[in-house]
């Protein structure tokens, strides 16, 4: 199957689709998101991704309590849930540039809402598809408003249970949706490659029938490259132009140079898959010849026995193929023949 967005198309046939998540990395800086655009461009990704909230569509302004994160291994461990979002938000009005900048370059741009109206604050923009964030996949009312744009719809997978997973697809192709994608997500960050289990992929192309991906939080490229091997589509990985920088994200982000590998890599990953085959390739032809083959290793002359001292099997491969080696030892050579000559099966037959 292949399905396309802004006229880019996904699919098995089709190099990998590296989306850049650019997430709250531009850290409130409308110069540094713009940046980050023309980074992302220059490394070769095919889209950039933003999200698409306020604080107060994300959380309520409540302190203390289970509004608070308590997890101490969280990246952020100890913050308010409202001013997380508020750090980390990308202003609305933002969102009309850093599109056009994006198109100026040639790149894809479009966003994960996480709520309703957030779908159609990106409807008037025209955005070109729409992405629903791990969190989010068992939020079925902003599914369903976002496939019933009737754009392409990316759903990320994170947490999700199989029955969740059935119930948001169910819920994407009633309304409508008719090109979707899940990616394979571990919502932590960074995941490890231990918990990642990207075996997943093609059971969930079995499963449901739809384009498959990787939303990556682990460091490194090689759980994408991985993932690719596995049939997956789509890399979507968090993007920042430097980690020393800091910002909400970071951490288990992307710079320009591993974005540009990530690109270089996966694309190499789909071109190694070619399809099920044996036999030399057309490539290989001229390497035949450096195969072993049965040479004289010895002068000999007519009627004397072929035996282990005076044929052997070596490069190049001009001679008999080294399988004939042990029927024809014991036999009466038919000619003379000279130290170094290849002994050809029309010679023995």
């Amino acid at each position: 199957m292949t399905i396309e967005i802004a006229g880019r198309p996904i699919g098995p046939d089709h190099p990998p689709f590296v989306i850049a998540e650019m997430s709250g990395n531009h850290n409130q800086s409308m110069e540094r998101a713009l940046a980050i655009v023309e980074a992302a461009a220059a490394a070769g990704a095919h889209a950039i991704k933003l999200q698409t909230y306020t604080a107060d569509t994300m959380t309520l302004d409540v302190r203390g309590g289970s509004f608070e994160i308590s997890d101490p291994d969280s990246l952020w461990a100890g913050q308010n849930l409202h001013d997380l979002y508020k750090k980390a938000y990308t202003p609305w009005e933002w969102h009309a540039p850093i599109m056009e900048r994006a198109r100026e370059l040639g790149l894809i741009c479009f966003s994960s809402p996480f709520d309703e109206t957030a779908v159609d604050f990106l409807e008037d923009l025209g955005a070109p598809a729409y992405k629903i964030s791990s969190f989010e996949n068992n939020h079925l009312p902003l599914i369903e408003k976002a496939a019933a744009t009737g754009k392409p719809l990316i759903i990320s997978t994170g947490m999700a249970t199989l029955g969740e997973l059935d119930d948001a697809v169910r819920t994407a192709r009633d309304a409508g949706c008719t090109q979707l994608v899940l990616l394979k997500c571990t919502s932590t960050y960074p995941s490890t490659p231990e918990n990642t289990n990207i075996r997943t992929i093609p059971h969930l192309r079995e499963l449901f029938g739809c384009e498959v991906g990787l939303s990556d939080h682990t460091m490194g490229l090689g759980v994408a490259v991985a993932a690719v091997a596995l049939g997956a589509s789509v890399v979507e990985k968090h993007f920042t132009l430097a980690r020393a920088d800091g910002g909400v994200d970071s951490a288990f982000s992307l710079e320009p140079a591993e974005m540009s590998s990530l690109v270089f890599e996966t694309e190499r990953a789909w071109q190694a898959l070619g399809e099920v085959r044996y036999g030399p390739t057309k490539a290989e032809q001229k390497s035949l010849v450096f195969r072993r083959s049965i040479y004289v290793a010895a002068d000999i002359a007519a009627g004397e026995i072929f035996t282990e001292a005076n044929i052997r099997v070596v490069r190049p491969g001009y001679g008999a193929p080294p399988s004939f080696y042990c029927k024809i030892l014991g036999r009466a050579a038919r000619k003379s023949y000279k130290y170094g000559e290849p002994l050809s099966l029309n010679q023995l037959l």
